[in-house]
């Protein structure tokens, strides 16, 4: 058994790490480098992989370190943190309610947070499209939308979180949210409709560095609150009965853990928009690989959603030039007949 298990001892601290799970996320990283390096070199203007590198480091000629360092760079980056958030914040739903159709967009709290952003949008925009007060406070309202989506859903469930019960209200109160946007988009100036699609369809298109800062800051504070929750979460998801017998503050856990996936969730949406389906796809991918500790189904889960929404965004930019598919597009496609073959499977869920 020993020899399963790699043994981290520092101080009071103690960890044993599953060999498996670290030969697992070694190949995930890897993949995950290998299609960040292919989409830096693919696009309109194809540029080598090796120049691609070459032009990170600002090492190419002037036309490959614009275009690497410029466009591409920005957006391949917004694409992997947004999809490793949307992850991480599916498996805490999915561990918090032991519901394996738990995640951000099908329970209503990606389409909080957009509707959160595009009101953020239409508040603070002046008639020249020209921001009133910082975009730097755009993560923060798209977090408010998306906790407040979360809270509402938590209390109409709270008397048991059964699969059919949880889709049914999130799926209402994520048309109730939807509805709302849409009527802001009406009701708003014409260029305010046009920006918000953007957030609504789910694109990484446009993405700056600042944004990327933002994100970056906003995902490894939250990324490591998770973490450092992830054992009572493992207590959370044997049962509330289980987890109060071995001393778990149930409420208080609760609380924090749901403040983090909502975060994750509406950092993710507040830049990169409603992609969908991450949240479901890359924690069940993730657990069939290293299990359900989640311990190694964090991170393993945000290998696995960086890398979904970085091939969904370079599909979109390559599969039907020179049209521009936002990413959400393909992860929707992906994932939607993925949550219907769920759905079945738990068909017998109350």
């Amino acid at each position: 058994m020993a020899g399963k298990y790699i043994s981290l001892r520092y101080g009071r601290f103690s960890q044993l790490i599953d060999k498996k799970v670290v030969r697992v996320n070694i190949v995930l990283i890897f993949l995950f480098l290998i299609v960040a390096i292919i989409s830096l070199g693919l696009g309109d203007y194809v540029i080598h992989p090796f120049d691609a590198l070459k032009a990170v480091f600002g090492m190419g000629d002037a036309m490959q370190n614009l275009v690497v360092r410029n466009f591409r760079m920005p957006r391949i980056v917004l694409a992997a943190l947004a999809g490793m958030a949307l992850a991480i914040s599916g498996a805490i739903l999915q561990g918090l309610v032991r519901n394996p159709l738990a995640s951000p967009d099908i329970i209503g709290v990606t389409d909080g947070a957009a509707l959160a952003t595009v009101g953020f949008l239409a508040l603070f925009n002046t008639s020249d499209n020209a921001m009133t007060v910082s975009i730097e406070w755009l993560p923060l309202a798209s977090f408010l939308g998306a906790l407040g989506v979360a809270w509402l859903v938590h209390a109409l469930a709270k008397k048991g979180y059964s699969t059919v019960r949880l889709v049914l209200i999130g799926t209402g109160i994520a048309a109730l949210a939807k509805a709302l946007t849409q009527f802001l988009m009406v009701t708003g100036p014409i260029y305010l409709a046009s920006r918000a699609n953007i957030w609504i369809t789910g694109s990484v298109n446009g993405a700056k560095w600042n944004q990327d800062i933002l994100l970056l800051v906003w995902f490894v504070f939250f990324f490591t609150v998770s973490l450092w929750l992830a054992r009572r979460l493992n207590a959370h998801e044997l049962g509330e009965g289980v987890a109060a017998g071995i001393g778990v503050a149930l409420r208080g856990d609760r609380t924090l853990l749901i403040i983090a996936a909502t975060a994750l969730a509406g950092g993710a949406v507040a830049f990169s928009g409603g992609i969908g389906f991450v949240g479901l796809m890359a924690p069940h991918m993730a657990r069939r690989l290293v299990g359900s500790g989640h311990g190694a189904l964090l991170p393993t889960s945000a290998l696995f959603g960086g890398i979904i929404v970085m091939i969904s965004d370079l599909a979109g930019r390559m599969l039907f030039l020179p049209l521009e598919i936002p990413a959400g597009v393909f992860t929707s496609a992906i994932g939607a007949p993925y949550f219907i073959y769920l759905l079945y499977k738990s068909r017998g869920g109350k």
